[in-house]
């Protein structure tokens, strides 16, 4: 291996995969002023669209960062699924969306809701705010290899279309490389769960088949007595077959598989690509390893799904990741603060594993008749998980794992509830105070000094917006239900939108207390500092 060591290229972050979620978590280190260095062996989008639904809570994250999600080609309601013989020929049910909810992931508790755009149409938007915010991206490279040390992780690449090797020096590594993950591999990270299920084959195709749309659905399971697919639409002219039997098709058998699923053979077909790829539900026993971060498909694979799963869960990975990584290169916090991301998204990750076999969709890949884990809404799954770590203070051990958000009423742990605001005379969000610092929330203007007592004692960024004077709610008794204090209370909440810590009524000292929480939330490199002039 020639590496050239003469001149050593260096960066914060190095994120390795340049798909959905590296290039997500570009996007959100970029946005914190984070300087990063993408590569992918890849020279650009697969040309399958692969996912294509994305969540609440996915487009809160990318409003956040100013990327606007183009509307949904099938509106807002989610997708409807029917199984049928074929898609001419007789249909005999269609499904409810998920057992216990609607689909909507929670949209009347947010300002924003779910969308329908394919994922190749996606990563460009993102590959282009990246590029904006001033992340490097390098396409056609590969990583050879890493050599974590006590200070950084050197990086050995190499340039695809010329085979030049070199090394890059960062000081922290994400692993966004999918579900074969080479960095995954090399730490010897072992995975859990159901595991494999099934190989599937995908044949994408246009062709004029909209007539088919007109009630509504737009998934279909075909059960033929030799053949059982599923065929579900783009919206774009895209359609895609997809297939478990792993048979290697030439273009004439896939029109030919096609036709049957149809149900008819006058109808021109124009075959676009094929993919192949292993149907599988595994769970990283461990998420990081020193300053390695495992994110998307090489932390989880989670198969697809009427949730969403998979990718959803892979750009909240980076979003968690992202302001904590920001804090610690900043220096405001140290180290202990990165272990909180295992911490909070490797349950995340086995909630849904549970959750994909618990529904319609996979419960025929458990071994025995039936789950034994609940159903949970997709508000709750969406926007209702709980995290416990050390970045998250007052979590009782006796509370779920996820609920639906208006049952929380501001439980800290769990993400800050949406209420409909004006501010300087525009209606806003409470979610658009939420930027890149830490935001004290309250009605009584005594914490307005204390957040900037903590602020300054700690370097710690932190915005008090004070109920009624900065902020205002039709009624204050809103704010006051919906974060669950009262009206000399306090809710702090993290840079990534989650309440870390919360006050019910002012103590005696509300700085101290204030300093405290944040101190200990946000691992604070000057706590002990200012610790000792208390």
């Amino acid at each position: 291996m020639n590496v050239n060591i003469e001149n050593i290229d260096t960066t914060p972050v190095l994120i390795v995969g340049g798909s959905l979620v590296g290039l997500s978590a570009a996007v959100f280190l970029s946005w914190r002023g984070v300087p990063v260095v993408v590569i992918d062996k890849h020279y650009g989008s697969s040309p399958h669209p692969r996912a294509i639904g994305f969540t609440t809570r996915t487009v809160e994250h990318f409003r956040q960062v100013g990327i606007e999600v183009p509307a949904s080609t099938q509106g807002m309601k989610p997708p409807r699924r029917a199984r049928v013989e074929s898609l001419t020929g007789n249909w005999i049910e269609e499904y409810p969306w998920t057992p216990g909810g609607d689909g909507a992931y929670g949209a009347e508790q947010s300002p924003v809701h779910a969308v329908a755009i394919t994922q190749d149409r996606l990563e460009p938007l993102l590959r282009d705010r990246a590029i904006e915010l001033g992340a490097e991206l390098r396409s056609g490279t590969e990583l050879l290899g890493l050599t974590p040390d006590e200070d950084c992780v050197t990086a050995v690449l190499r340039r695809r279309d010329d085979g030049h090797e070199y090394t890059l020096r960062a000081r922290y590594v994400v692993a966004a490389d999918g579900g074969d993950s080479g960095v995954r591999t090399e730490l010897g990270i072992e995975r859990h769960g159901v595991g494999p299920l099934s190989v599937q084959r995908s044949i994408l195709f246009r062709a004029p088949l909209e007539e088919y749309l007109r009630h509504g659905v737009v998934q279909f399971e075909i059960e033929l007595p030799d053949l059982r697919a599923f065929l579900t639409t783009y919206g774009d002219g895209r359609w895609v077959l997809m297939l478990s039997d792993d048979v290697e098709r030439d273009a004439d058998q896939q029109i030919e598989v096609v036709q049957r699923a149809i149900g008819r053979t006058d109808i021109p077909i124009e075959l676009v690509t094929t993919g192949r790829w292993n149907l599988t539900a595994l769970i990283a026993d461990r998420f990081s390893t020193g300053r390695i971060f495992l994110a998307g498909d090489a932390a989880h694979q989670l198969p697809p799904n009427r949730g969403g799963f998979g990718a959803n869960t892979g750009i909240d990975d980076a979003h968690n990741l992202a302001w904590k990584l920001a804090a610690v290169l900043s220096g405001m916090s140290d180290s202990r603060l990165l272990d909180t991301y295992d911490a909070e998204r490797r349950p995340v990750a086995d909630l849904r594993h549970d959750q994909l076999f618990a529904r319609a969709d996979y419960k025929a890949y458990l071994p025995g008749a039936k789950s034994d884990t609940p159903v949970l809404e997709d508000a709750a799954i969406e926007l209702g998980q709980l995290y416990r770590s050390t970045a998250v203070l007052g979590t009782d051990p006796s509370l779920p794992a996820a609920a639906r958000p208006d049952e929380w009423a501001g439980q800290p742990g769990t993400r800050a509830p949406h209420r409909w605001i004006t501010v300087d005379g525009h209606e806003r969000s409470t979610l658009d105070l939420i930027r890149h610092d830490w935001v004290l929330l309250s009605c009584d203007d005594q914490w307005r000094s204390a957040a900037a007592q903590a602020a300054e004692k700690l370097g710690i960024g932190v915005v008090f917006e004070q109920i009624g004077t900065d902020v205002q709610f039709e009624e204050p008794t809103v704010f006051e239900h919906a974060y669950g204090i009262g009206s000399t209370g306090a809710t702090l909440i993290r840079p990534d939108g989650y309440i870390a810590w919360r006050t019910p009524a002012a103590p005696r000292d509300a700085a101290h207390e204030l300093e405290n929480a944040l101190a200990t939330v946000a691992a604070a490199t000057r706590a002990e500092a200012a610790e000792s002039r208390v």
